[in-house]
Order: C-alpha cells, then structure tokens, then sequence
C-alpha cells in the first residue's frame, strides 16, 4: 500500500494548478501551455500564451507541433472535465514529460490571471471565493 508522502509527491509530480503555472510563466519558464478544449472554447476564451490542441488531435498532431522533450502542460474547462487527464495521458504516452493544470481553465478565470480571445484581451476578475482579493 502507498503511504501518503509517495501519494503527494506522485501527484505533485503530476499535476500543477493555475498559480503556478502563472508564476511560472512570468519567471519565464520554459514550457507548452496545451489547451485541449474545442474550437468554440478555444474561441470563446484562453489563456495567454497558450497554444491549442483538443485532445482528440494530440496523437496525430503532438510530434510536428511540440518538439520533442519539451515539457507540456495541459487544461481544460474546470474540475468537473476530465479532457486534460485524457490529453495529459496522450502526451505522456507520446513520451512527453506531462503535467495537467488541476482547475483548469475556469480556476485561472477565477484568479484573475491573463486571457484572451481573437479580439484581444478579456477583462480580468478576480474571485473571492477562490482567493484572497486586496483593494
């Protein structure tokens, strides 16, 4: 039986969440932000720097658009879809070294961090259910 430190670290291993990758991004870290959601998500709203591949479509398109030994890390919509486990499972098959932003895109909504559309950026609001908000 696991006990719970091999647990955490497996899963921290693993997964990341919509701060850190936001950290991560604006320390400059070298990383493929994947947002495996539909064309209509995708056009609706995504994060900043973000590139678009629905998880369908990883299998066929990872190898020519990712080069390889990059590290990847995929969202969805929110915690209720599972399409970024689904895509971070195709990744790591792949051999990529994968992890999947837990609360998706919704949870970066939340946070306030930056997004966007084709018409440029969205508004930015920050939720106090999901995080502390300074005046």
């Amino acid at each position: 039986m696991m006990d719970a430190l091999q647990y955490f670290e497996t899963k921290l291993a693993v997964e990341t969440d919509a701060s850190d990758v936001y950290a991560a991004q604006k320390a400059g870290e070298a990383f493929m932000l994947v947002d495996v959601r539909g064309d209509d998500a995708w056009a609706q709203g995504r994060i900043v720097g973000a590139v678009h591949m629905p998880y369908r479509e990883i299998a066929e398109r990872a190898a020519a658009e990712i080069p390889t030994g990059s590290e990847v890390v995929v969202y969805c919509w929110s915690p209720g879809c599972n399409a970024g486990a689904k895509a971070a499972r195709e990744f790591a098959r792949l051999g990529y070294a994968v992890r999947e932003m837990i609360g998706g895109y919704e949870y970066w909504v939340r946070e306030g961090q930056p997004t966007e559309n084709d018409e440029g950026p969205l508004p930015r609001v920050f939720d106090p259910q999901v995080m502390v908000v300074r005046a």
